[in-house]
């Protein structure tokens, strides 16, 4: 998807980047080659040529901070095939005066949790999410990732930054994380099922003024399916945008049969 992403020139918004490829223009390699564009005045390919060319240089050095910049926020899903395995699943809990009680954290595999009075500190989510190319949330760029640099202002999050709810919008999808789940069919492990943000603070107070062992563990259970589960919707987000994109003659310009080989894609979420 990234090399037939053309978003990340200047002035090139969606509807040149589809005339593009309904044009035979689908990658990065064919602006190239072409000698001329219908549209595209010779000294702005020009341009854009010089644009794509530096763009295809930070892509073969890996370099995920970069594309965070040039391509817009609503259009960052584009990454996600390329960077899933250096993602990050970033969800935060609070207290009732907007206190952040537990930062959790899932990436390569494993779910970190950490916890007010005990772990969380700037160091130690500095440690942490230094270690990723990207940043994957449910509403983070309204919740999370200000509360976070409200709280940690030398906290420096500059990878580029997936808001599920903004791109289940642009999908269809209604409500909030919990009623997304739902509709694609993903179910919590008993002990936390039906709870939310609400729950996330009575429990807790219970752990903070009654030391409730048992209420410590379900809120760090129910935070960890909270970051699990972004993996899951992060999957069929993906797919489903890239399906909706315009099919020319050389197919679509982000194909996806190869990772998800099954008809349906939500039953495909784990062939990833």
């Amino acid at each position: 998807m990234i090399e037939s992403t053309f978003c990340l020139l200047p002035g090139v918004g969606r509807t040149t980047e589809r005339r593009l490829w309904r044009g035979g223009i689908t990658t990065w390699a064919e602006f190239l080659a072409a000698s001329s564009i219908r549209g595209i005045s010779a000294g702005r390919k020009a341009l854009y040529d010089g644009a794509i060319s530096q763009a295809h240089v930070h892509y073969t050095q890996d370099d995920a901070r970069y594309f965070g910049v040039v391509i817009p926020q609503r259009e960052q899903w584009r990454l996600y095939e390329w960077l899933r395995n250096r993602a990050v699943y970033l969800d935060i809990e609070t207290d009732s005066f907007g206190q952040i009680t537990v930062v959790g954290c899932y990436g390569h595999g494993r779910v970190t949790s950490f916890v007010r009075g005990e772990t969380l500190a700037q160091q130690h989510l500095v440690d942490e999410l230094s270690q990723y190319d990207l940043l994957v949330t449910f509403c983070g760029t309204r919740f999370d990732v200000p509360m976070l640099l409200a709280h940690y202002p030398s906290l420096f999050l500059d990878q580029p930054h997936i808001d599920l709810c903004c791109v289940g919008r642009q999908l269809g999808y209604g409500g909030g994380l919990k009623a997304i789940e739902t509709q694609l069919g993903i179910v919590r492990e008993p002990d936390v099922h039906g709870l939310n943000g609400h729950d996330a603070v009575l429990l807790w107070n219970r752990w903070r003024h009654r030391r409730d062992a048992q209420a410590r563990e379900r809120l760090l259970g129910y935070n960890e399916a909270d970051c699990v589960n972004l993996e899951r919707i992060a999957d069929v987000f993906y797919c489903e945008m890239v399906r909706q994109l315009p099919v020319n003659a050389s197919g679509n310009p982000g194909k996806v049969d190869s990772l998800w080989p099954a008809p349906d894609i939500r039953s495909g979420i784990s062939q990833l």
